[in-house]
C-alpha cells in the first residue's frame, strides 16, 4: 500500500472512531450528515464557534472519549447550534 492510500485509510478510521467516541453513530446516517454541514457552515460564519467546539472535543479527549457525557450547568449542549435554531 502506497504512502498516501495509508494516511487516507488510517483518516478514514480516526474519523469512524470519532463518530462512536461522541456517540453520533446513534445518529441515522442523514441526521449525521445534516449536522456535519450544519457545523461546516457555521464554521465559515463564526470562528468564535469552532473555538468553542474545540474547546468540547479536547475535554472528550482529555477524558479518555466517553460517550454521552451529559452537558454540565452552564455548558452548551452536545452538538452544533446556530443562532437561527438550526442544528
Amino acid at each position: 500500500m502506497d504512502k498516501a492510500k495509508k494516511v487516507k485509510s488510517q483518516k478514514t478510521v480516526q474519523l469512524g472512531e470519532l463518530v462512536q467516541v461522541t456517540g453520533a453513530d446513534t445518529l441515522p446516517m442523514e441526521a449525521l450528515a445534516g449536522a456535519l454541514l450544519a457545523a461546516v457552515e457555521q464554521s465559515k460564519k463564526s470562528p468564535e464557534a469552532v473555538a468553542k467546539w474545540t474547546e468540547r472535543g479536547q475535554v472528550v479527549f482529555q477524558q479518555g472519549g466517553k460517550r454521552g457525557k451529559k452537558a454540565e450547568p452552564g455548558e452548551a449542549a452536545p452538538g452544533p447550534t446556530s443562532s437561527n435554531g438550526a442544528a
